[in-house]
């Protein structure tokens, strides 16, 4: 990933850490699945009547819609309404980016650096930790709303995965369009596991003090973390190895538990804050990738940068089928014509316009190159330094002056036909 994709990544680790104390608001006042369909429900309607469907497979958007959308936010607002901190449920919910980065080298055959197995080993030690502490301390009660919100990752794993794989012209519009799959799967949910009632009370009480605080996180929820977060991450994954992108939500709990503090007052135990950290740790240890390896014959491996400036220690060997032809362009002045005679004077002592290059039928494959001086840097009768590639001139190849006529009459012949 380059450096402002990284920054980027971060950028939507912010907005997405604040979201949960959003979502919390929200909850104080509408039930779990219905918030959930209403959410993609005002970003559904406005995307069928304005926004042309982007061109994926039906398959990979229906995914990314049920994966990102349906699992993920049923499991995390049924977890916060059953008894889940906001701020320790922006930490359990990255265990999508374990999820992610392991069912990519499962599914994808995404290659897995050891640097990243690592960060994967401790983020999932510290997610565990957090679990273990939370059944210990609360009982089963306590436990349940973690288990339910690490379901609600592995859902954000699977449309991490389904996003990575339409490969879309317009990552924004794949992610609007995303919005249109969750509505009726939710709504459905909420009519038969919330009933008709709870809704219809959520939505005629909107003069309640928990209402403006609710509609206020709905509309970050919609705006900022859908719109403008989940564009950019969806953007991220089209030209980024999923397995890359996906640590960075792990530092989401960040400003998730931060935000918690300063508002909602909420306060987390140390241990869940070492373990926490454990977490965070895996992320920066599993997003540094070492910078690719090139290899360079004879040379070994070496680093792309350092192969681009290496010349190759054998000599270029020209198949006899090469045909080998250049712009034709204006005659060279004679400073040009003297310094050229001395840097390609070869065994046959004849030489190339240096403007004009015949088409050479290579009836013997030159053996050998060196390399001479610059033209214009080279004074007459110097010797050949070691620089551009010349390769030998075979005697039984076409004279200069023939190859320089038929040159001649080919461009002129072009110019003509234009």
């Amino acid at each position: 990933m380059s450096l402002r994709d990284r920054l980027l990544a971060a950028v939507v680790a912010v907005l997405w850490g604040a979201n949960f104390t959003a979502i919390h608001a929200s909850l104080e006042h509408f039930p779990p699945f219905f918030l959930a369909a209403l959410r993609f429900a005002l970003i559904a309607v406005p995307t069928v009547l304005l926004v042309p469907r982007p061109r994926v497979r039906l398959r990979w958007l229906v995914g990314y819609g049920v994966g990102f959308g349906v699992l993920q936010f049923a499991f995390l607002y049924l977890a916060m309404t059953t008894g889940m901190p906001a701020g320790l449920s922006s930490l359990v919910l990255q265990s999508s980016a374990p999820f992610t980065v392991v069912l990519a080298a499962w599914l994808l055959r995404e290659r897995l650096t050891g640097r990243q197995v690592l960060g994967v080993l401790l983020a999932v030690a510290g997610l565990a930790g957090i679990a273990a502490h939370r059944g210990l301390v609360g009982g089963s009660a306590a436990l349940l709303p973690v288990l339910l919100t690490v379901a609600g990752g592995l859902g954000w794993a699977l449309g991490n995965l389904a996003s990575r794989q339409a490969r879309p012209d317009s990552p924004m519009r794949l992610m609007a369009w995303m919005s249109v799959v969750p509505v009726l799967p939710l709504l459905a949910l909420s009519l038969v596991l919330e009933g008709p009632t709870a809704i219809t009370q959520s939505l005629t009480t909107l003069d309640a003090p928990t209402a403006g605080p609710a509609l206020l996180g709905l509309a970050y929820t919609v705006l900022v973390a859908t719109v403008v977060g989940t564009g950019l991450w969806t953007t991220l994954l089209a030209r980024n190895p999923s397995s890359s992108v996906a640590p960075f939500s792990m530092l989401v709990p960040v400003v998730g538990i931060a935000v918690a503090g300063l508002v909602l007052r909420e306060r987390t135990e140390p241990l869940e804050l070492a373990l926490g950290a454990l977490v965070v740790g895996g992320v920066l240890v599993g997003s540094v990738r070492r910078r690719p390896q090139a290899e360079v014959p004879g040379l070994g491996t070496t680093s792309a940068v350092a192969s681009a400036a290496t010349p190759s220690p054998r000599p270029v060997r020209p198949s006899p089928s090469v045909v080998v032809a250049e712009t034709c362009t204006e005659a060279p002045t004679a400073a040009d014509s003297a310094a050229s005679a001395s840097a390609r004077r070869g065994p046959s002592r004849g030489r190339l316009p240096m403007t004009w290059t015949a088409t050479l039928p290579i009836s013997k494959p030159a053996t050998r190159t060196r390399r001479a001086a610059s033209p214009r840097s080279a004074a007459p009768g110097a010797p050949a330094q070691r620089g551009s590639l010349v390769p030998k001139v075979d005697p039984r190849s076409p004279s200069p002056a023939a190859a320089s006529s038929a040159s001649a009459a080919a461009c002129a012949a072009t110019s003509a036909s234009e």
